[in-house]
């Protein structure tokens, strides 16, 4: 059942979004080599912490940290871990949930470690263009569809793929709501979207085959033949005004 939020709700969720974002981007400015994602995760737990909230993610289905940290081939939910230890040229993934007075703001960014290849650098300018591809679709009237198709369209275009078994999904009291959100779809089909509901858009983009694999730990997930994957994410609210963007620091 999609819940869809009054005023008072969004506003609300704008603060937890605003402690989420913050967070991600203290976590970014640790991406150096030599930093240990266990590092960059203690990182966001305090950051959240301070500001009175609690790390979504902390404990989430048994998950045991405050960020999900996936480098290189690993798509989402890399368990931070003292012994990986950043290098040169890595791209990190890092997504951040953050609860503040009852309601959720969830947002992903990849960064690069250092100077990266040229072919790591595109495909995650391609994920973040693809974001803003789908909210610009998350209008009023509109349909889930709308969203998915913008994103696949344009990832597709520059011969990429979309992770089919991951799908972004509502926000709201509980991190993850009604509706499911996919990086892919056709115009015209799904859950209509209407004033009032909050939704992540989180295209998960691999530069090879859209297939990923989880492994034993029932969390990390790796792109099946091993290349590269990036991940974007933001915390919308659907308006009568347009789509405005709930996880931004400032």
């Amino acid at each position: 059942m999609v819940i869809l939020k009054t005023a008072r709700e969004i506003a609300a969720m704008r603060e937890a979004g605003r402690i989420s974002s913050r967070a991600l981007r203290e976590a970014g400015k640790a991406v150096e080599p030599g930093v240990s994602t266990l590092e960059i995760d203690s990182i966001v737990r305090k950051y959240i912490e301070k500001q009175g909230a609690t790390p979504s993610f902390l404990g989430y289905g048994g998950f045991p940290a405050s960020a999900c940290i996936s480098v290189n081939n690993v798509v989402i939910h890399g368990i931070p871990s003292a012994r990986q230890i950043l290098k040169a040229g890595d791209i990190v993934s890092i997504d951040v949930g953050a609860q503040f007075n009852g309601y959720h703001g969830d947002n992903a960014y990849t960064f690069a470690c250092g100077d990266v290849s040229a072919e790591a650098q595109a495909l995650m300018d391609a994920t973040k263009e693809a974001l803003f591809e789908g909210i610009k679709r998350a209008v009023a009237g509109g349909r889930v569809g709308d969203i998915g198709s913008a994103v696949q369209r344009y990832v597709e275009a520059r011969s990429y793929s979309v992770v089919r078994d991951f799908v972004g999904h509502g926000v709201g009291a509980k991190l993850h709501e009604d509706p499911s959100v996919p990086n892919y779809g056709t115009p015209g089909r799904g859950v209509r979207l209407m004033p009032g509901m909050a939704i992540a858009i989180e295209p998960m983009v691999n530069q090879g085959t859209h297939r990923v694999k989880v492994l034993d730990d029932d969390w990390t997930t790796i792109t099946a033949d091993g290349k590269l994957s990036a991940h974007f994410e933001h915390t919308i609210a659907i308006t009568s005004n347009g789509p405005v963007i709930m996880t931004l620091p400032d």
